[in-house]
Parts: C-alpha cells; structure tokens; sequence
C-alpha cells in the first residue's frame, strides 16, 4: 500500500529542500517592480518581473529600515538581495528580501530625481522666470541632429504653417558621450546670434538614449539664455530636465514647432474676418453717422431765418384769410341784422302806414294833429297823403261819442 502524505507534510519537504539549498539562501535578483504595495503593518509586497517570468516578493518592515532607502514603485529596475523560500500555509514560494538598490535605469532615475529636487530649489523651473514666446517670429533657431526625423519634422510643419520663416539649424550630437554640451553650444550660438526662439529636442528613446538633456550643463544653458527656448524631447509620456527648465514644453519637436510658429494661413483667414467685421463696423458707423447729418440738416433748415420767415409769412397768410373769413361773416350778418331793423323800420314808416289808407294830418305851422281837441272850427290844416297833399277847411268838428 502506498504511503499517503498530507498537504502541510508536502509543503514542509520542500521548504526543507529550499532552506538546504545554498544558492538559494543568499541570491541576488534583476527584475523590473510590478503590484508594489506597502501594507499598513509596515511590511512591503511586490513581484519582480523580465520578459518572460516573475517572482512574488515581500520584505519585512524591520529589513526595511536598512535595506531600503528609497521609495520602491512600479516600473523601477532593481536589483534585490535575499532568499528564496516557500510559504508553506500557500504553498507558494517567494523571495525573501533583505536589501534592495537601483540597477541600471534604476540608478539613473535617482540621478535624475536628485538634480531635479537641487535645480527645483535654485529657482530654474520658476514660472515667473519663464520667457514669453514672440507672437510672430521672423527666424528660428534649431538645434538637434543633422539628419533624423526630428528635423524633417520640422521642416515639413514650418513650410506648412508658414514659409516665410527663417530656419537655422545647428548640427548637434543628442546621444552619447558629449551630447549635452553639445546641445548647450548650439542653444549659446542662436542667443548670441539673435534668433526669435530657440527649438531643442530629438525624437524618443530609452531613459539612456534621453540622458544628454538631463545634463547639469544644458540645464545652466537653458537658464542662463535670454532667447526663450522650447524643449521638445522624445515623445509625449518622456520629461526631461530640459523640459522642467525650458520656457515651454512641447511632447515632440514637432508639436515644438506648431508653438513656436503660428498658421500663417489661419492669421490671414483671420485678418479677412476682421476686415469684414471691420468693415461692417464701419458701414453701420456711416449710416448712422449719415442719419444724423440728415437730422441735423432737417434742423438746420427748421431753424433757418428764411424758414422761418417762410413760415411766419404762410401763417400771416392764413391769418388774413380766417380775418377776410371772419369780416365777410361778420359783414355777412351785419347785413342780415340791418335787413332785419330796415323791414322793422319800414314796418313803421308813415308812408307805409299811409299806403294802407292812413292818412297824417299837420297844422300850418307843422304841428301835427293827433286829436280832434287840437282843431277848431273853422281852422285850416293839411292831410298828407300816401301820394300828396290836401289842404282842409275846418266846418264842423264831431267827438268819438258822435261818430
């Protein structure tokens, strides 16, 4: 019958068989950091990792304290010493670290970081300090390599967006041994020269391949030059010192150029909107400008001497015909009104009343007789008729009782 094991018997054998072996109880590792966690216990979980394989690897907080000196994150290239071992409650094995440092990139990253920190206190990524870029620059001043993409690049966008720009390229070495002073050279020359802008950059790479711009001496350069410069180094996720130092950022030299130059094109296109703004501005200016020359001249003429006149003469006029109106009214019924009292008159006339048969009787001394009392007998008077006279003889006289 065959001997049966239990699952915590398999995992001890094994750690046995780990903790035995010698070249795995002190082992050195390469590896690039992936899931790095710090647990709230102070102890700290990552896994290591190359192109084809990992390995899960905790380190205790009290080999922390001496074993670490830097903050450990994802990506980071390190080389970590310790042991391999297996946990038995998982059946896992893992690495056991006791020490860990930078390798390779790793090492430079801490470089970068230190003269980042040391040129962030000396006041060289001061906003304030940062130069205006012209609106309209007249020459460009270009300092990247001979031959490569970043400057076709350039090329190609200054042409499209506005030929009339003067380049000037100064060849620099943007790699290897040399690389940063050479780029500093370039970046004293076109300050000295007397150019717009300044463009420096190259196209993207490795932390290794992108080291020239991480120079103290292109740092001082960049700084120190009072032409403002536009750093467009490698590709949009890569930074740079010179980025941090440069007067503006641009992720790739292309995208440097497109800030440095503006789309002539689009300036002219513009420059049409506002002259038909403008001129619209000014037609509606004219009109009303044209409207109130209208007005004044409206009363200018009012209050013209011979306007007025002209008007004082109109009403004169039609204040003579309402007075001819009213004096033939008035005449009118004047004439009425003595119509009236000459019929009444008449109506009273004694020659009216005479023609009806009366007749009007006068003394001699032209008195008239209106009674018979006032006639003796005997006595001559007069009777006038409607159509003469008669002279009477008095022979009897006969009150109203005899008649």
């Amino acid at each position: 019958m065959k001997h049966i094991f239990t699952v915590s018997q398999v995992n001890s054998y094994i750690h046995r068989i780990f903790d035995s072996d010698y070249a795995l109880r002190r082992i050195c590792i390469q590896g690039e950091i992936s899931n790095c966690k710090y647990h709230s216990s102070g102890h700290l979980y990552f896994s290591m990792k190359d192109d084809r394989s990992s390995i899960r690897c905790v380190m205790f907080s009290g080999d922390r304290r001496s074993g670490l000196d830097f903050r450990l994150e994802n990506g980071q290239l390190v080389l970590v010493t310790g042991h391999v071992s297996v946990f038995e409650r998982d059946g896992s094995y893992q690495l056991y670290a006791k020490n860990i440092s930078l390798a390779g990139a790793g090492l430079l990253y801490q470089k970068f970081e230190l003269l980042k920190n040391e040129l962030a206190e000396k006041g060289y990524f001061d906003h304030d300090r940062k130069k205006e870029l012209p609106p309209y620059p007249k020459t460009i001043g270009i300092v990247t390599a001979a031959t490569g993409a970043a400057i076709e690049d350039i090329k190609s966008i200054a042409a499209r967006r506005n030929p009339y720009v003067q380049l000037y390229l100064y060849p620099a070495r943007v790699q290897g041994e040399g690389a940063a002073e050479s780029v500093a050279s370039g970046i004293r020359f076109f300050d000295d020269f007397g150019v717009d802008v300044i463009i420096i950059g190259r196209g993207g790479g490795s932390m290794e391949d992108l080291w020239a711009f991480n120079e103290r001496v292109l740092a001082d350069a960049i700084y120190q030059a009072r032409t403002p410069v536009i750093s467009g180094t490698g590709h949009e996720v890569d930074m740079t010192i010179a980025d941090y130092c440069a007067d503006l950022r641009a992720p790739t030299p292309s995208a440097a150029c497109e800030m440095a130059i503006p789309d002539v094109f689009a300036l002219l296109q513009q420059i049409d909107r506002y002259q038909d703004a403008l001129e619209g501005s000014w037609a509606q200016q004219m009109d009303r400008i044209n409207r109130r020359i209208d007005l004044y001249h409206r009363l200018l003429e009012a209050n013209h001497p011979g306007t007025r006149l002209k008007e004082q003469r109109n009403k004169l006029k039609t204040y003579i015909q309402q007075m001819d109106v009213l004096i033939r009214s008035h005449l009118r019924t004047a004439g009425m009104r003595a119509d009236h009292y000459g019929e009444k008159l008449t109506a009273l006339s004694p020659s009216v009343r005479l023609s009806g048969g009366f007749v009007y009787a006068h003394k001699k001394d032209m008195s008239p007789v209106s009674s018979i009392r006032q006639i003796r007998e005997g006595e001559d008077f007069s009777l006038i008729f409607r159509d003469g006279r008669a002279d009477v003889h008095t022979l009897q006289i006969s009150d109203k009782e005899g008649i």
